[in-house]
């Protein structure tokens, strides 16, 4: 499980010729952190810079009798590997079946987990949960050597793989207001179920950490049939 890190908005970050602010970590894609995000610094980042945070991008039957939140970074290997092993078994049994509303609240170890989000975000809901079932399948790849001109072009390809243009990429990647609105959504969303680490999941308000897919089919059938 990759820990949280305490973040600060501040550094400027150039995209695409765009500047936003992103967190100043110091982290590389994938690393560990060593502490959780505090609730003064999600309140420092929202209040002061009146923010308004990111809704949730959420996939199956509102009115289903468990909802699944998961805290995942698009930089994340262990979420990369739960979602390799559980994802398509999840929505097939579970999601579109009616029984569960997922929602993925994306976290931000580092700027390029943050601009994965963006372009996950650029297609809007419709798109959203294809591009991140994309970006976690070819994590590996669209990292590469950590080249930072590398990760966008691929994060670009992966874009376009979903049906969006070179202008539509380009306009979600320089768009520095929802930068900071997804980043203020996680540090509020994070602070406010005191997440740790990633990958983690809130069930009908239960928090679990990273587990093998029998595990999570028992707490959602005892859920369900309960």
């Amino acid at each position: 499980m990759n820990k949280i890190l305490p973040i600060a908005l501040g550094a400027a970050v150039l995209i695409g010729g765009g500047a936003f602010y992103t967190m100043n970590t110091g982290s590389t894609p994938g690393t560990s952190a060593l502490s959780p995000v505090s609730p003064a610094v999600a309140q420092d980042a929202t209040s002061e810079a009146d923010i308004e945070p990111a809704e949730d991008m959420a996939i199956g039957d509102a009115d289903a009798p468990v909802t699944m939140i998961e805290y995942a970074s698009f930089t994340c290997p262990h979420c990369a590997d739960f979602h390799e092993r559980a994802w398509d078994d999840l929505k097939a049994d579970y999601i579109d079946t009616g029984k569960v509303r997922f929602v993925n609240r994306e976290v931000y170890f580092d700027k390029y987990g943050l601009w994965a989000g963006l372009v996950a975000r650029c297609g809007g809901e419709m798109r959203y949960f294809g591009i991140m079932d994309m970006l976690f399948e070819t994590q590996k790849d669209w990292i590469g050597n950590g080249q930072e001109a590398a990760i966008l072009e691929n994060l670009k390809t992966i874009g376009k793989k979903a049906g969006l243009s070179d202008d539509e990429l380009s306009a979600c990647l320089e768009d520095s207001e929802n930068a900071q609105s997804m980043v203020a959504a996680y540090q509020q969303n994070a602070a406010e179920d005191e997440i740790t680490g990633t990958p983690t999941f809130v069930i009908n308000g239960e928090k679990y950490s990273n587990m093998t897919y029998a595990d999570l089919q028992e707490i959602l059938d005892g859920l369900i049939d309960g």
